[in-house]
């Protein structure tokens, strides 16, 4: 491994010493690496080790030299990883103390990229529908016509004389679908015929009410019926007043939408569905023309997610439970197949935002790029080498790639352009880019805590939908209830809503909170469950010294953890709940009538409390200290009934005369039929065959 090390002309302090240390790498410290000392750039460039450059700021430059540098590896062949340590620590009122978390960057770009997973394709032929008025439309479908084929439908404006492109008009009634495949359904009711007129314009000039546009479209609310228009009409047969409405469907590539209301109302709109209300006049008009000359071909994205049914506690029995993911999706990517006792996301409509991941109480739901297990790793070397090169008190800045680097960028800048009233980022804060902030959740946040983080912070920039921040939030009282009740002090998991650089240095001035005696060393799992249980097992341990004794510690209502309550006077033992828990976490038990239960494994996912038919269950956010929560233990039991004919134990004794009392006054149950249901399943069969009282077929 080379890394490769400059101090920006001398705008940041460098401690290589510190960094060779921490890296177990011999590092040179350069002045101008992009410039003057470009020779040793190209030296690493001609060697087989893994190489890694401590700017992008001119990450374009070096990679053209790689390219030009005779004997240069093959950047297919061994890619150069760049990291900023410029606005991230050197760039900073506390640059000089930044060592520490330098090292962890560096370290952390050292790591293997995450690997791959299956794919999602799209294909475009450049098939592009204009939603909106006809003015506008038109002027923006002549800047993309030569790469585009373009259609409009008009929804009012003034057309052009020469008609270029195809132009539909109606009632639009339905949008769907995604990048190659968005369906369009509208209806056109309108007695101007768009296919057969030439905008003559020879109806505009008859028609009396001046009903008639330039989108050659009759306004009925001004028609009086004069038909003027239908002579003036007459040799081309463009206007037919008994037309019947009709319905028309077609599939388009990409779809660009100029009216004030998209035609998509959630958060996360489909890929290559673009909304750009005023037209040409925008802010975003150029960078949307740009992106729509572009979206012709195959395009592919990580398939973002990773779906298990059997840990699905969505449903069962058709009765559902978890709905976590289909309420917060800002995408509407989730439906619920209740039938199917499942969920069933949509991978083209998914933008791999993770929220679903992150409020999943089961882990059927699981972030595949880059994977849980690939960020603990992340995560776990980024604070270890932050501690090994002598720092403390670590809080971690997550942040999206885009908006949120931009945002910690710009502090950087800031505190080197104006240090006296910019701070930058401080020494003790590690960013760390994610692809999106809630797709790392409370099981990721506990091990980073465990692994020494003083403090977890998610940073959101307002691109964000607002469930999002509702639901990160909502977690994060979760964690925080747990290391408090821990006995940890100080806020240790934090949601920071920052617009600009100002408003982030104010959010990042928290004091530290007191953190682990003994980082973690346990890897983050595959199975979400299995990572929130090491990270609970390692700080019980590291507290049980600190801690005040505590039974159970009390988590608010959006937990994953918790017990549930038997209302023992309601409950009849009719174990529906357990076939219902899609964790084993409610257990019967063959010998006897009762009601088990383990506390670790519930995820209160409610579908037991929903299944009741007694309405005996109450779901009870906490978590149970000790080996108690792991063990088995009865909820409930009953005194068995027995059968009056073999005395073989069948049902609940509370059970049985429930039912009796309920069927004691029906018709059919009298007598013999009564006293039937006192007995088991096997005398009763016997019961009703060997009674002479019983009617027979041969006695019809």
């Amino acid at each position: 491994m080379t890394t490769l090390i400059c101090n920006c002309n001398q705008t940041m302090t460098l401690n290589p010493r510190v960094l060779s240390d921490a890296l177990d790498e011999d590092l040179t410290l350069h002045t101008s690496l992009c410039r003057r000392d470009a020779p040793a750039f190209q030296k690493a460039c001609r060697s087989s080790d893994e190489l890694v450059v401590a700017c992008t700021q001119e990450s374009r430059l070096f990679t053209e030299l790689s390219e030009q540098t005779e004997g240069a590896v093959s950047l297919d062949v061994r890619p150069i990883r760049f990291v900023n340590i410029r606005e991230t620590g050197g760039w900073s009122r506390e640059g000089a103390q930044a060592s520490p978390k330098m090292a962890a960057l560096l370290a952390a770009a050292r790591l293997p990229d995450a690997e791959p997973v299956p794919t999602v394709t799209y294909k475009s032929t450049g098939r592009l529908l204009i939603i909106g008025a006809l003015d506008q439309s038109e002027a923006i479908a002549e800047r993309v016509a030569d790469v585009l084929e373009v259609s409009l439908m008009a929804t009012g404006g003034a057309g052009m004389q020469a008609r270029r492109f195809p132009v539909m008009a109606g009632e639009l009634q339905q949008v769907q679908g995604w990048l190659g495949a968005f369906d369009v359904q509208w209806q056109t009711n309108n007695p101007i015929d768009l296919d057969l007129c030439t905008r003559c314009n020879a109806c505009l000039s008859a028609c009396p009410e001046d009903a008639i546009g330039l989108d050659y479209q009759i306004d009925m609310s001004k028609c009086q019926s004069h038909r003027a228009c239908v002579k003036a009409c007459e040799a081309v047969g463009a206007i037919n007043f008994q037309r019947d409405a009709q319905d028309h469907t077609e599939r388009f590539d990409i779809v660009l939408d100029l009216r004030d209301a998209p035609a998509f109302t959630q958060h996360a709109h489909p890929q290559g569905y673009f909304h750009l209300p005023g037209g040409l006049r925008a802010d975003a008009a150029l960078a949307t023309l740009m992106q729509l000359r572009e979206l012709v071909g195959e395009f592919e994205k990580p398939k973002f997610f990773n779906y298990k049914q059997k840990l699905c506690a969505h449903g069962r029995n058709e009765t559902v439970g978890c709905n976590a993911c289909v309420e917060i999706c800002s995408a509407l990517a989730i439906r619920s197949d209740v039938q199917r006792n499942q969920i069933v996301v949509n991978p083209n409509l998914c933008v791999g935002c993770g929220a679903c991941t992150t409020v999943c109480p089961t882990g059927a739901l699981t972030y595949a790029y880059p994977r849980a297990s690939e960020q603990g790793v992340k995560l776990r070397t980024l604070l270890a080498t932050y501690a090994k090169a002598g720092g403390k008190d670590a809080a971690l800045l997550l942040h999206s790639e885009v908006a949120g680097a931009a945002l910690v960028n710009e502090a950087g800048r800031s505190a080197s352009l104006q240090p006296k009233s910019a701070r930058g980022l401080p020494a003790r804060v590690i960013p760390v880019p994610l692809w999106h902030t809630a797709s790392i959740g409370l099981d990721v946040w506990l091990s980073a805590f465990a692994y020494g983080a003083s403090q977890v912070w998610v940073l959101m920039t307002g691109e964000e939908a607002p469930q999002y921040r509702d639901a990160v939030r909502a977690q994060m009282d979760v964690a925080q209830a747990i290391v408090s009740g821990l006995g940890y002090s100080g806020r240790h998991f934090r949601l920071i809503e920052a617009r600009d650089a100002k408003a982030l240095e104010a959010a990042l001035a928290d004091a530290p909170a007191q953190t682990v005696k003994r980082r973690g060393t346990f890897a983050i799992q595959a199975e979400k469950r299995a990572t929130v249980e090491l990270a609970l097992d390692h700080l019980m341990q590291d507290s049980a010294t600190q801690r005040a004794p505590a039974e159970a510690i009390a988590l608010p209502g959006a937990s994953l953890l918790g017990a549930i309550q038997v209302n023992k006077d309601s409950c009849t033992l009719c174990l529906s709940c357990v076939s219902a828990c899609p964790a084993s976490a409610l257990q019967d038990n063959t010998e006897r009538p009762q009601l088990r239960f383990i506390e670790k494994n519930c995820v209160q996912c409610g579908l037991c409390a929903s299944t009741c038919p007694e309405d005996a269950i109450t779901l009870q956010p906490r978590l149970l200290l000790g080996e108690q929560r792991k063990q088995l233990r009865v909820l409930n039991e009953a005194q068995p009934y027995h059968c009056i004919r073999c005395a073989k134990p069948f049902g609940t004794l509370k059970g049985i005369e429930m039912m009796l009392g309920k069927l004691a006054g029906h018709s059919m149950f009298q007598g013999e039929a009564l006293e039937r249901l006192k007995m088991c399943g096997d005398c009763r069969v016997v019961d009703l065959y060997s009674n002479p009282g019983e009617s027979r077929i041969t006695d019809l």
